[in-house]
């Protein structure tokens, strides 16, 4: 396993921090340490014994991720959480539902049109999943455009009508920004004037921010990310494992059984 040095670097400063206490109970000289002679102990006894160094990392990295895990499971694990819970974002499939599956996507992100398909067939056959879209433009000026005037539609248009623009939207080829997205809403017989003055209107850019807030507490930095049934599975994986995830947390609470 290989260390980079900021890593050795930081796992000698904590071994040196916990042994300070110590060598100072320890002692047994008519007069104290100076931190100078404490120092040269300390890399005295790390050259001599440098796996203590790996020791050190992996302990610190053990400790990192449970954090981080606990972090996450936090947000995950409260029904009340933003995450479920957002005047910004829009549910599909059975508001009601057992079990909710949240994506994080991109208008421009190919693996997101990729698993375009998983996501209608999740809701197609599972009358008692709630999904969630939150929609992350991170890729382009395009994907906030397109991103705002989903925004703006969502506030005229049924979760169905909503998830036929979603579906047609995503579904195009090619680059995604403000002409692709006014023409699929217009095809749908949206009102485009009422359209425009909801563009104007402030709200969008509080709904961006925060997306991007939640997806940096549950560690998200890409597109398309999911969160089932409390679980995070990030890229496109498939239909079957998000329908296994969903099946597992009915049957056990835990994304694996």
């Amino acid at each position: 396993m290989a260390f980079s040095f900021p890593r050795l670097a930081a796992a000698s400063l904590a071994l040196g921090l916990f042994a300070l206490p110590a060598l100072a109970q320890q002692s047994t000289a008519p007069k104290a340490f100076t931190r100078a002679e404490i120092e040269a102990i300390i890399r005295e006894y790390i050259v001599k014994n440098p796996e203590i160094l790996q020791e050190a990392a992996v302990e610190l990295e053990r400790r990192q991720a449970e954090a981080q895990a606990a972090a996450i499971k936090q947000v995950t694990a409260d029904p009340r959480s933003p995450l479920y819970q957002s005047p910004h974002h829009v549910v599909l499939g059975n508001p009601n539902g057992d079990v909710t599956l949240v994506e994080f996507f991109d208008y421009n992100c190919g693996f997101c049109k990729r698993g375009l398909n998983d996501i209608k067939q999740l809701v197609e056959t599972d009358k008692n999943l709630r999904v969630i879209l939150k929609d992350l433009p991170i890729l382009s000026e395009g994907s906030k455009d397109a991103a705002a005037i989903a925004y703006a539609l969502k506030k005229q248009v049924s979760p169905d009508t909503y998830w036929k623009f979603h579906f047609n939207l995503m579904g195009q080829q090619g680059r995604i920004g403000r002409e692709e997205a006014l023409g699929v809403a217009k095809s749908l017989g949206v009102d485009m004037k009422r359209l425009e003055a909801d563009l104007a209107k402030p709200g969008f850019e509080d709904a961006v921010e925060e997306t991007k807030m939640i997806a940096s507490a549950l560690g998200i930095n890409g597109t398309p990310s999911y969160v089932v049934a409390e679980d995070i599975v990030v890229g496109a994986r498939g239909y079957d494992a998000l329908a296994s995830r969903i099946a597992n947390f009915r049957k056990c609470k835990k994304a694996e059984c």
